[in-house]
């Protein structure tokens, strides 16, 4: 028997094995975090946040957005330290596969089901069960393993209210190439991961090309929206047409990446959501000022640059800044 299939061999005696205990909810569903989310996500439903609303509705009470489900049960701060979390059936994978050379995960799809609305005052607990593990395959990361996972969401009486599946790559990464020393005997610069183009994104992408930040406007109530997709939350059209950004907007939220380090990225790196005056949003970099410099309300303007020799992507800078 091939190493490989031995380590196959392995894999397989993990599927249909349950992680660990089941996962309880550190808190019941809460109406203070429902508002957080909401706010965060600018849902505007008022079931959600609104009680008078929530009784005069089919609920008959305040109920939390579905997509809420997992939000629940996740272990908050504690994540950011795999150390500290106790041994599982899912990291002793994962760790049998980072000792074969499979050291690179990237999450690749969900999908989530429920069952009926929570409402404030549910317990919540999840069990996950590695539900497949596939043989070997191809990617354009490298060669790995898809992991499917299961979770099975309860509330306090053990009534299933929803599940979700979750699948993970666990690869071995392709070796940087080095940067090529130009003409002159420096490095080249190392050049931005280019974005998969289709029927739904491509036309955007031309029209940063030309100069144009373009936003999609639903053709049947003229909600805009951003990133580009084929249909309308709101109304549910596929007819859209464009309107171009004014380029100006404020710094809705933000995020400052010291790590890891891309090549053709420079750090630290400044990941801001911003709400531009059309009114809806769109996650990009704050450029030409230093982080601490960098606040939220912060007025900010289009500038599209080139980010490498071939590529441009719309970035923004302070508005105080750009005047000068």
């Amino acid at each position: 028997m091939s190493s490989k299939e031995e380590l196959e061999k392995q894999l397989q005696a993990y599927v249909g094995v349950q992680i660990g205990p089941p996962q309880v909810a550190a808190e019941p569903v809460n109406e203070s975090m429902i508002y957080h989310w909401c706010e965060a996500l600018g849902d505007h439903n008022p079931v959600y946040t609104d009680a008078e609303a929530g009784r005069r509705s089919v609920h008959k009470g305040l109920v939390a957005p579905p997509s809420m489900l997992q939000a629940w049960v996740l272990d908050g701060i504690a994540m950011a330290d795999p150390a500290s979390q106790p041994p599982n059936k899912q990291r002793e994978l994962h760790g049998l596969l980072s000792a074969h050379g499979y050291t690179g995960v990237v999450a690749t799809n969900t999908e989530q089901r429920y069952s009926r609305y929570l409402r404030p005052g549910d317990r919540i607990s999840s069990t996950t069960v590695i539900e497949s593990i596939s043989g070997e395959k191809a990617t354009a990361l490298g060669i790995g393993y898809f992991i499917n996972t299961r979770d099975i969401f309860r509330d306090q009486h053990g009534e299933e209210v929803g599940w979700m599946t979750f699948r993970v790559l666990k690869f071995k990464p392709h070796q940087q190439a080095q940067p090529q020393p130009t003409q002159g005997g420096a490095a080249a610069k190392p050049t931005r991961m280019r974005p998969p183009l289709g029927h739904d994104n491509a036309w955007w992408w031309e029209g940063i090309k030309r100069g144009e930040l373009l936003l999609q406007k639903c053709s049947g109530c003229a909600t805009l929206r951003h990133p580009p997709r084929p249909m309308c939350g709101k109304c549910q059209s596929t007819k859209w047409e464009t309107v171009a950004a004014k380029g100006r907007g404020t710094l809705y939220s933000f995020t400052v990446v010291h790590h890891p380090k891309f090549p053709g990225f420079e750090y630290p790196l400044v990941c801001g959501l911003v709400e531009l005056e059309e009114g809806t949003r769109i996650v990009s970099n704050v450029v030409g000022c230093e982080p601490d410099e960098v606040r939220i309300g912060l007025p900010v303007v289009l500038s599209i640059e080139n980010v490498d020799d071939e590529m441009k992507l719309p970035l923004f800078r302070a508005a105080s800044a750009a005047g000068r």
